[in-house]
């Protein structure tokens, strides 16, 4: 059964979303898709597994530490499924371009993929932070669509050292 619970981040607070497995959603409350197809308003607030070692995991990360992420679960199109395995797949500190993240995506795929798709696929990503789309910058380095908004993208990658 899925729960949810909020989480204080320093950067506002987060909603989690979450069975016992796994995790299933992270959204910064006022961010672009907050709650993607998810009816958060009928989903009971509560304490399990996942939403414990979510926030486990978000104390450690905005304390700076690296620690292995919480079991996930990918949701969306088996497209967007793949998009957020590569994206789990840059290093804390570092960043790649949408061009080479679909590259990476076209490679898991077998077919071509464009940077657009790509885009619209990284924007919508339920897991935010721990599925790291902040990491994704334009093809000139410039900061460019991030769901929680850019000030946020900026402080999250100044956190892990890959803008200062």
């Amino acid at each position: 059964m899925l729960q949810q619970a909020t989480y204080a981040s320093p950067l506002g607070p987060m909603v989690l979303l979450g069975d016992e497995e796994a995790l299933w959603g992270v959204w910064f409350a006022d961010q672009q898709y907050f709650g993607a197809n998810f009816a958060l308003d009928q989903v009971p607030v509560g304490d399990n597994a996942s939403l414990q070692a979510a926030q486990d995991w978000l104390t450690a990360y905005f304390a700076g530490e690296e620690r292995p992420r919480p079991a996930l679960h990918f949701s969306g199109t088996p497209y967007r499924q793949a998009v957020q395995q590569a994206l789990t797949q840059i290093p804390r500190g570092a960043t790649v371009t949408y061009q080479q993240l679909a590259a990476t995506v076209a490679a898991t795929l077998g077919h071509k993929t464009a940077a657009r798709a790509i885009g619209g696929a990284v924007g919508h990503n339920p897991l935010s932070v721990i599925v790291p789309c902040h990491r994704v910058v334009g093809t000139d380095g410039s900061l460019t669509g991030y769901a929680g908004g850019l000030a946020r993208k900026q402080a999250l990658l100044a956190l892990e050292g890959a803008r200062e």
